[in-house]
């Protein structure tokens, strides 16, 4: 039992910039004070956050924090550590593991084992396979974020691909639908093609060839329309081109919103030119794509046609990503970094403090309908990052906290930085240091 008391603050929350503080009581927000107000209680702790943000903990629905069977890559404990260092408070982990999560009592034990040591809030999707429909109708909507289907093959080899499982998940689910878009008919042919004229030294560039528009267009135009069609409450992951935003609306707010999407951070830092400095290291599915592409994503933001900013956090081990185009996995590790990397957009003049806040905390919780977190008020959890807006540093090795050890942002400056990470209330990271002690919830959600 504690109370704190965050003062001098500049508030940025829910389309607003109030200077003001903030008293938490336990793991609730107790108090938001305004300028010249003092608490009425006692505190235990008081935190000056003179000359720096307050914002709602960032909310990362798409991480692959590998747990279990891929522990060399990355873990909960190692992974949700890096993501409370970089303002992440809750997350969502996919079902690619080793057991692929398609069973109520895999993921059960999933939830068991982020109990004992994730230092964020998460949750855990469910798996879905050509042959597990009965698995998935017993999800509960009340306390498991959705259900995962690959809609396109990636890491983990667990792709959706007969049409009548489809139509079944579709109009069948208890539950959210994510799904990762890609035509695998479509991407074979293309890689016939490459292979045609590189045989096995196919050259990295060639990524978003490979993985192309068209593919993903075509996908996500078949999400959609089995969405409308059945009435389906459906979330499209990591947008990779402009084309797919012709498939979304503008016009209906959040809260009524029956199809959503996410972009996720490579998308719209990077595009297919990096390929010839960074090659593998930026290898993701879907590829990231050209600079037109890169563009109009961020526009999407700015347009309301994408509701949220992802990571896709994938970590893979150095060795792996160093290998040839064909055996380099696709992924990389982003949750440290996300929140500082998207704030840089303001500083370019791109987008606003409160329109970053809007994707990555406010927008998560509303369309995940996530019980009592995202945005700074009254009664709610205590998810909370300070961000000082101008302290320049860079991403090194010596200051990474992934398992993986490196970071397709190596040797990238940003002038945001996370100093203080609070977790249902509790101080879980100050300015380098962490209180490993404390254990994250798991998440629950009103539906």
């Amino acid at each position: 039992m504690s109370t704190i008391l965050i003062t001098n603050a500049l508030m940025i929350n829910e389309g607003r910039r109030t200077a003001g503080s903030v008293l938490i009581h336990n793991d609730l927000i107790e108090k938001i004070l305004p300028v010249g107000h003092s608490a009425d209680m006692a505190v235990d702790q008081v935190i000056n956050a003179e000359g720096k943000y307050l914002i709602p903990g960032a909310i990362d629905d798409q991480v692959h924090f590998r747990e279990p069977g891929l522990t060399h890559k990355g873990d909960i404990y190692s992974e949700s550590k890096a993501a409370v260092a970089g303002g992440i408070t809750s997350y969502m982990d996919m079902p690619n593991t080793i057991p692929q999560t398609i069973t109520q009592k895999l993921l059960q034990e999933k939830y068991l084992r982020a109990a004992e040591v994730s230092l964020a809030n998460y949750s855990f999707y469910m798996g879905a396979t050509n042959d597990n429909l009965g698995e998935l109708l017993e999800t509960d909507p009340a306390t498991v974020c959705g259900i995962k289907i690959f809609m396109g093959s990636s890491t983990g080899n667990m792709l959706v691909d007969n049409t009548e499982t489809l139509k079944a998940i579709f109009s069948q689910s208890p539950v959210l639908i994510a799904v990762h878009c890609e035509d695998e008919a479509i991407i074979q042919s293309n890689i016939e093609s490459a292979k045609a004229r590189f045989g096995d030294d196919v050259p990295v560039y060639l990524h978003p060839v490979i993985r192309d528009e068209d593919a993903c267009y075509r996908s996500t135009r078949l999400a959609v329309e089995l969405a409308e069609k059945y009435g389906t409450r459906l979330h499209i992951l990591h947008l990779s081109t402009s084309r797919e935003l012709d498939l979304l609306r503008s016009d209906i707010p959040l809260d009524s919103k029956k199809i959503t999407a996410e972009v996720c951070v490579h998308h719209l830092l990077f595009d297919s030119r990096d390929y010839f400095t960074r090659g593998n290291l930026i290898k993701w599915n879907p590829a990231i794509k050209s600079t037109k592409d890169k563009d109009a994503l961020l526009q999407g933001i700015i347009d309301g046609k994408i509701d949220i900013v992802a990571t896709d956090h994938a970590p893979h081990t150095l060795a792996e990503k160093q290998n040839t185009y064909f055996k380099a996995p696709s992924g990389g590790p982003l949750v440290q970094h996300s929140l500082s990397a998207m704030f840089e957009f303001c500083r370019q003049g791109l987008l606003q403090p409160e329109q970053v806040v809007a994707k990555m905390c406010h927008a998560p919780a509303e369309a995940f309908r996530i019980d009592r977190r995202g945005f700074i008020r009254e009664g709610y959890f205590a998810d909370l990052v300070i961000v000082d807006p101008d302290n320049r540093w860079t991403v090194s090795t010596d200051n990474l906290l992934y398992k993986c050890k490196w970071s397709p942002f190596s040797g990238m400056s940003f002038n945001y930085k996370v100093t203080h990470t609070f977790v249902n209330g509790n101080l879980v990271y100050a300015k380098g240091r962490f209180n490993e002690q404390y254990k994250g919830n798991r998440l629950k959600f009103i539906r």
